[in-house]
């Protein structure tokens, strides 16, 4: 999904973006698409520099009077960020795209910050990589994007962040800050914890092992690979909700392994394979609570498996294949074998398009396993 350049912004006035990472450079870049002027400022020289040759705004200039500052800090110092921003720009919109939203709350209240100007906001989105570098105009395009305002936000402060995310692209979502925590505790926080458990078991593993490795492991693992120091920050300003969440999950797993030590004594153990059958359908059934693409319902797609070649060009020409089929895809998974100079392709087509796109596939050349 893309933004539409050519539509006109919501936001009036200069957006004042302070801190240059991947999720304030990418909101920039998205503003800066629809005609809105952003100042870009961060500690480092160098990352202000880097996400203006990017392309993401301009620097500070004297007589500056933004409308609206966007405050991407990390967990740890946004609260104190934020109100610098409040008092030192008095007419301004205040938010922040922190993903806890209760402690710097309850930080702001305390210090006495004027919340009838700030709105905490969440944009449910990111990438493995951080930085300026690794930033995208459309990150956070049909995403939602949370909006947390405090008991005294006027309505016109909700407004204004409310605008500053649909030109960004995101989906705005009204949630207290409460909520939100608890909410992100389960499905952001806890499954980083989860990927980087089950990722941390392959430290140890025999190469042979680690060769046999995959999709799912890949699946499983993929989001492992984040910021460490970052992560720190996120999971020690929402303790207490991911702790609820593992609590839970950890009960569930001792039920696991219970029933698993009783099948390694006796493989007739009653009840013990109705216990993990219990947890797999279980499983499936969260799993289809998950909202489909661009946040429809959940929908059930068939698979469509093709070998390719591992060499250059090949994939581009698949995908030009199952384009000239006029199929849409609605995802691609692509996994390599050991040993082997090939991948399977894994293409997603809503049920009705699996068989006429595999005939069309196997008709340009490519195998299609029945």
């Amino acid at each position: 999904m893309t933004l539409d350049a050519g539509a006109p912004a919501r936001t009036v006035g200069t957006v004042r973006v302070v801190g240059t990472g991947l999720l304030g450079t990418s909101a920039a870049l998205a503003l800066v698409l629809r005609g809105v002027d952003v100042v870009l400022v961060d500690p480092s020289p160098t990352a202000v520099a880097l996400a203006r040759d990017l392309g993401g705004g301009r620097f500070p200039a004297d007589g500056d009077d933004p409308a609206v500052v966007l405050v991407a800090a990390p967990p740890d110092v946004v609260a104190d960020v934020v109100a610098v921003e409040l008092a030192a720009h008095p007419r301004a919109v205040v938010t922040d795209v922190a993903s806890v939203k209760g402690g710097p709350l309850t930080a702001l209240r305390a210090a006495g910050a004027d919340l009838t100007r700030y709105v905490g906001s969440h944009p449910m989105a990111g990438r493995e990589r951080s930085g300026a570098v690794a930033a995208r105009t459309d990150l956070f395009a049909g995403r939602p994007w949370v909006l947390a305002p405090t008991a005294t936000t006027t309505a016109l402060a909700l407004q204004v962040v409310r605008d500053l995310a649909l030109d960004c692209g995101g989906n705005p979502v009204v949630m207290g800050a409460q909520e939100h925590d608890e909410a992100v505790a389960l499905v952001s926080h806890v499954p980083q914890v989860a990927a980087s458990l089950v990722a941390a078991r392959l430290r140890e593993a025999s190469e042979p092992a680690v060769a046999l490795a995959g999709q799912g492991v890949r699946d499983v693992t993929r989001i492992a690979a984040s910021d460490p120091v970052l992560w720190a920050q996120i999971l020690a300003g929402n303790a207490a909700p991911v702790a609820d969440v593992l609590e839970d999950l950890r009960d569930d797993l001792d039920g696991v392994i219970t029933a698993l030590r009783a099948l390694a004594r006796d493989p007739q153990a009653r009840g013990a394979r109705g216990r993990l059958a219990e947890l797999i359908a279980a499983g499936g059934t969260g799993r289809d609570r998950i909202p489909g693409k661009h946040g429809s319902a959940p929908a059930t797609y068939a698979t469509v498996v093709v070998v390719v070649p591992d060499r250059p060009g090949a994939l581009a020409r698949l995908l030009a294949d199952v384009g000239a089929a006029g199929v849409n895809l609605e995802d691609l998974r692509l996994e390599h074998s050991e040993g082997q100079a090939v991948a399977l392709a894994s293409i997603d087509v809503v049920p009705a398009a699996a068989g006429p796109l595999a005939a069309s596939l196997r008709g340009a050349g490519w195998t299609v396993p029945l």
